[in-house]
């Protein structure tokens, strides 16, 4: 068997070496880590901002609190990671020191995209430096600014968009496809959290449960960060089930 041009000649034993046709396949590699991951919702409701996430335990003996895929950055800025945690750890952290730093300098809220792009800004120098490898992780980053709510998705490669709503991780495809055909500007977050849980059950099937559920928003009118409580979930999740 004839092997091919980038396993012959090591295209993909660098992050800084481009292949001859273009690609950088260590950021390749990244982003199917990112796809591999545990599936991960962001919506833009006309109220607020909702993040929706799958814990994926698989193991029984799991504590399901002490698995984290939600985060608070600031009062008004929540972020979700699908891909390899630990490194969504570190941007995390990073960007609560950043939004808490532009507070005590500015005594003023930092606006979501800022973050993003300081977030972004560390993940591109990781695809042009020897010695590095890529954050193998993505990021949902939702916040309120100055009225106005906000939803952005930032990749291996650094780049970053803005969504109205937006799916990352396992089930990506199939989410997005359900996203496109019911996802209307004029939802709450209610309304989203019921489309979000729809969309993961079909996605999930038979391992579906609400252990494996985590859920935050921020309203246009609190500016707070806060998780929906296990026992909403189960009643949102026990509403669609009648309604079958």
């Amino acid at each position: 068997m004839q092997p091919m041009p980038h396993q012959l000649m090591g295209y993909d034993r660098a992050i800084t070496m481009f292949s001859p046709d273009g690609r950088l396949l260590q950021v390749e590699y990244a982003k199917k880590t990112v796809r591999q991951g545990s599936t991960t919702i962001g919506i833009a409701c006309s109220d607020g901002i909702l993040l929706v996430a799958d814990k994926r335990i698989v193991d029984s003996l799991v504590v399901p609190e002490s698995v984290e895929k939600i985060w608070q950055i600031d009062s008004h800025i929540g972020a979700a990671a699908s891909g390899i945690l630990s490194d969504a750890r570190v941007l995390i952290e990073r960007a609560q020191l950043k939004a808490q730093q532009h507070r005590v300098t500015y005594d003023s809220e930092i606006d979501t995209s800022t973050v993003v792009k300081d977030i972004c800004d560390l993940k591109q120098i990781c695809t042009q430096s020897g010695g590095l490898r890529p954050f193998g992780v993505s990021i949902l980053v939702g916040g309120i600014d100055n009225g106005n709510v906000r939803l952005f998705e930032t990749d291996p490669t650094g780049i970053y968009f803005q969504y109205r709503a937006t799916a990352i991780g396992e089930g990506e495809v199939e989410l997005e496809s359900i996203l496109h055909k019911e996802y209307k500007q004029d939802m709450t977050i209610e309304d989203g959290l019921k489309l979000s849980l729809k969309a993961l059950k079909k996605v999930l099937g038979d391992n579906f449960s609400v252990e494996r559920i985590d859920a935050a928003y921020i309203t246009k009118t609190e500016k707070k960060f806060k998780k929906f409580p296990k026992s909403k979930i189960e009643k949102v999740v026990e509403i669609k089930g009648k309604k079958k």
